[in-house]
């Protein structure tokens, strides 16, 4: 099919693509822009002609004929039929400028009017295909659309793939999709343009797989049957979909240990093969599907006797591989084992667990064959069940010890002892610790339609509330309830308390009440010989105090620490060591922090408590970036995100640590993005306290962006919030410094001073000596735009220094950045009578620093300003109207960026400001240069610095 490119259409939603191809389809789009070609490439179901269909709708605009075939199998024997979609409508356009065999040859081809042949009219069918190509691109660019090129006929592959390696410098690009197999698309490269650029697309990751989910209307699916859903399609989108609308039509959902319901559609896919094994070949592979890992000792075991055979023979067909280093059984994709079990009947399902019950090894899985070879209550299976479920919590595998908890409650007998319900509750706080929240909280609902007993009552409540995470607000109603199911029970009432307090600091935002509420939960807890909920609601007290600035912290992390300790809460993210982590790093000891929190990440990874690691990751990223280290902590912030998207769990805390960690040592603009999302999250949560950290990191970012302004909007903000909030601990935030220097930046020095001395206030109560540090940077600022320009410059050499000693390599490098600024601007422009400042005028001290931190966009600031050469004048809004008196006969966008130049603004900087980009901020100065009789930036800053001393 063509189309004629005579008018621009207007861009299309592509919700599909987006979700996880943002990279690639950005790569290929620009690869079209430079006047390539793109191959995508990929197994089937991947989303090649999803991604195909969205470039050539996104960059077909641009070319004036757009050409287009889409082959099948079925059609793959019909020769000439792709080029006969590709050119059919414009035949008669380009057929009276081809010589005459050339358009006999190709009118015969396409019209069906003749016996061509590639044999009878080979070489003048290939320039006739060449020479149309040609006369089409003369008209204007040209875009060959061609996807499923495994199918297509032999003769049009032939004649595309000639005319393709012979275009050369004729504006027309090629668009192609090809089905392949690992890196089988060498052969359709060499039938490609010379500059085609190979795409490959691979696996969803499991949140991606999760957000296409969404999109598709798949909501109802909790996170658990979403993480089988990506471990059964391996990532393959068209395959997740398929699995996701079975789930969402199915009326019941798979029980703890099923495998998924498979559709129709996929099992006929992927199970085609299976009609050619024998029958015994075919029981063996439903017994290494039902194992968790299957090996050929287990398959001997589990009484296939001939094993071997019969596995090789499913190898052979593709089902089935053998691992070539060691005795495994893997499947060639997960969804043939789970298509393969979906298709057994029940009955053999059974016989197959009942088989495996007895021939695994391990505890664990003999303990689930056995439930799912049972039907009906026995508590002997129960009690099995229920141990496994410990096991595997000790072993760390709190996911594995949920499903086994839901299995031992459905073989426990409703008058037995533990209950069912007591069974499913604690399957329900497996679940919370392995970050499965929602599964955690169908658990918990569905135990109290029935139960009667309080104890069981408030549990559930407590884990409804764990599944809420932030968003405690949508979970208000649940308080009294819990309360009066509490009734004067202290135990109980604890957990309400404790529960409360996180209410009173999340929703209220009150630090005073979260405070009051933990102490109350703790003598609760210590009345009622609840050791475990004592130690919790101390650590919470403990950390609410180190947050507020309130002296009784210390005591309180103490008393957090004191023996016994409960080796849960000892690791757990709320839990005392977590608030010594607290306590450590904002008093400065950076080793000691590293070191407890380090020991706490391995801890719970080695007890798989899935929130506690997103949260420790994310501590060990703040410890990293203050230490300058910024590198590593854009590595741990980001597997941070990337693991509390996968769960859920923590996503706004962990984007906004990952905004400040792109901000130091990654992408700005990415920066900026985190930020906003973090904020977003805890807008949508209702939690002020994670609102105030969310907008403190995206005001570093838009410090960092060059766009001082919005910095300034962005931490007035956070201000007010950790007024309202109660916080006075400037070593919480440390956004104190950055709204100073943004605040001088925009000619606010004396708003400046004003936040450096309350701010300092504070710290000086309680000992804050890199905060006090930071404070005398930015005063530094402050005395420099006030024209106290050799103080500026002590103090600057001073502080560089103390933060050193402490630690900050960031902030060391910062110091040094300033400092080097001043000292250039000094030397450009020295002033009469005033003493040069000590030290020599280069950035090379603040770029080994900034170097040595892995900072690169910092780095690229120092860059910028060395080359600008001396630009980094003091900013002094309050001259500035003098000297812009040499500028009223610009116009506006020139009065505006010679004005920034002024100010000391790079060329970046002022395209991020004035929403333009660099080349037009380089041809403005050209015209400004022209205009003024001048020839570089310098001389508008020397002609700012005359009108200033004038």
């Amino acid at each position: 099919m063509t189309v004629r490119r005579d008018f621009q259409e207007p861009p299309r939603s592509r919700p599909d693509l987006v979700i996880g191809r943002e990279d690639l389809f950005t790569s290929a789009r620009e690869q079209l822009g430079r006047g390539g070609s793109v191959l995508l490439h990929g197994p089937a179901g991947i989303g090649k002609s999803t991604v195909l269909r969205a470039l050539a709708a996104d960059y077909g605009g641009a070319a004036r004929t757009v050409l287009r075939c889409s082959a099948t199998e079925s059609e793959s024997h019909l020769p000439f039929l792709a080029l006969a979609d590709l050119f059919g409508l414009v035949l008669d356009d380009v057929s009276g400028r081809l010589p005459a065999a050339q358009r006999t040859a190709l009118e015969s081809a396409l019209t069906g009017r003749g016996e061509s042949t590639l044999q009878q009219d080979g070489l003048a069918l290939r320039l006739a295909v060449l020479s149309a190509l040609r006369a089409l691109a003369a008209e204007g660019p040209v875009l060959v659309v061609a996807d499923d090129l495994q199918w297509l006929d032999a003769a049009s592959a032939e004649l595309l793939g000639f005319a393709a390696r012979r275009l050369g410098d004729t504006p027309v690009q090629m668009l192609c999709a090809v089905r392949t197999e690992g890196q089988e698309y060498d052969r359709h490269l060499r039938a490609s343009p010379p500059d085609t650029l190979a795409v490959r697309l691979g696996p969803l990751t499991r949140a991606q797989v999760s957000a296409l989910l969404d999109h598709r209307g798949y909501t109802p699916l909790s996170r658990s049957t979403v993480r089988d859903i990506h471990r059964t399609s391996a990532g393959n989108p068209l395959f997740a979909l398929e699995l996701g609308r079975a789930l969402a039509e199915s009326p019941a959902r798979p029980r703890p240990g099923e495998p998924l319901p498979v559709p129709t559609s996929l099992r006929a896919l992927v199970l085609s093969r299976l009609e050619m094994l024998s029958d015994e070949a075919r029981r063996t592979l439903l017994v290494a599907s039902a194992g968790a890992r299957p090996t050929l000792a287990l398959l001997h075991a589990a009484g296939r006797e001939h094993a071997e055979a019969e596995t090789a023979q499913a190898a052979a067909l593709g089902l089935l591989a053998t691992e070539a280093e060691g005795p495994a059984v893997r499947f060639a994709h997960p969804l043939i084992s789970a298509a393969l079990y979906a298709e057994a009947p029940a009955a053999e399902r059974r016989a197959v667990h009942a088989a495996l019950s007895t021939a695994a090894s391990d505890p664990i899985e003999r303990a689930r064959h056995l439930a799912l070879a049972t039907t009906g209550t026995d508590p002997e299976v129960a009690a099995r069940l229920a141990e496994a479920g410990a096991l595997a919590r000790d072993r760390g595998a709190p996911s594995v010890a949920a499903s086994l908890g839901l299995l031992a409650a459905r073989h426990t007998p409703a008058d037995s002892a533990p209950g069912p319900d007591e069974r499913r509750l604690q399957a329900a706080e497996d679940a919370i610790t392995a970050g499965e929240a929602d599964l955690a909280r169908d658990i918990a609902r569905d135990v109290l339609t029935r139960a009667t007993v309080p104890a069981e009552r408030v549990r559930a409540w407590m884990v409804v509330i764990e599944a809420a995470g932030q968003a405690l607000g949508d979970v208000d109603a649940v308080f009294p309830q819990a309360l009066a199911d509490a009734g004067d029970d202290p135990r109980l009432l604890a957990l309400v308390h404790y529960q409360l307090a996180w209410r009173g600091l999340v929703v209220e935002g009150d630090f005073a009440e979260a405070r009051q509420e933990a102490a109350h939960a703790a003598e609760l807890a210590a009345r009622g010989e609840d050791r475990r909920t004592e130690l919790m609601a101390l650590s919470f007290q403990a950390s609410t105090e180190t947050l507020m600035g309130h002296p009784d912290a210390p005591a309180t992390v103490k008393r957090a620490l004191r023996e016994p300790q409960d080796p849960y809460v000892a690791c757990h993210h709320n839990g005392a060591g977590s608030a010594r982590f607290r306590w450590l790093i904002m008093s400065d000891q950076l080793p000691e922090a590293r070191a407890t929190i380090t020991a706490l990440l391995r801890e719970v990874r080695r007890r798989g408590m899935v929130e506690s690691e997103v949260h420790f990751l994310r501590f060990l990223a703040e410890t990293e970036l203050r230490s300058g280290h910024c590198g590593r902590a854009l590595d741990l912030a980001r597997e941070s995100l990337r693991l509390a998207r996968d769960s859920g769990i923590g996503e706004g805390a962990s984007a906004m640590l990952t905004s400040l960690a792109e901000a130091s040592a990654g992408d700005v603009d990415r920066a900026l993005a985190l930020a906003r999302e973090a904020a977003d999250h805890a807008e949508v949560d209702g939690d002020q306290m994670y609102l105030s950290r969310a907008l403190a990191a995206l005001g570093y970012a838009q410090l960092v962006a060059g766009d001082p302004a919005a910095t300034v909007r962005s931490l007035r903000r956070v201000r007010e919030l950790e007024q309202s909030l109660g916080i006075t601990d400037p070593a919480r935030g440390r956004w104190h410094g950055d709204l100073a220097e943004a605040l001088v930046r925009i000619g606010e020095p004396g708003e400046a001073q004003d936040v450096i001395d309350t701010a300092r206030a504070h710290a000086l109560r309680l000992g804050r000596q890199s905060v006090l540090a930071v404070l005398d940077r930015a005063e530094a600022l402050v005395r420099a735009a006030r024209g106290e320009h050799e103080a500026a410059a002590v103090r600057l050499a001073s502080v560089r220094d103390r933060l050193g000693g402490l630690g900050y390599g960031l902030e060391e490098a910062r110091a040094a950045f300033d400092l080097a600024r001043l000292r250039a601007q000094a030397a450009a422009f020295p002033r009469t009578g005033g003493a040069p400042l000590p030290g020599p005028a280069s950035y090379d001290e603040a770029a080994r620093l900034f170097r040595r931190c892995r900072a690169l966009p910092w780095l690229r600031q120092v860059d910028a300003a060395a080359t600008a050469g001396a630009t980094a004048v003091e900013p002094a809004p309050v001259a500035a109207p003098v000297a812009r008196d040499a500028l009223e006969g610009l116009a506006s966008m020139e009065r505006q960026v010679a004005s920034l130049v002024m100010e000391g603004a790079t060329n970046r900087e002022i395209a991020a400001r004035l929403f333009i980009s660099v080349k037009t901020v380089e041809a403005t100065l050209t015209r400004v240069y022209r205009k003024l009789g001048i020839r570089s930036r310098v001389d508008i800053v020397r002609l700012a610095a005359g009108r200033r001393t004038t």
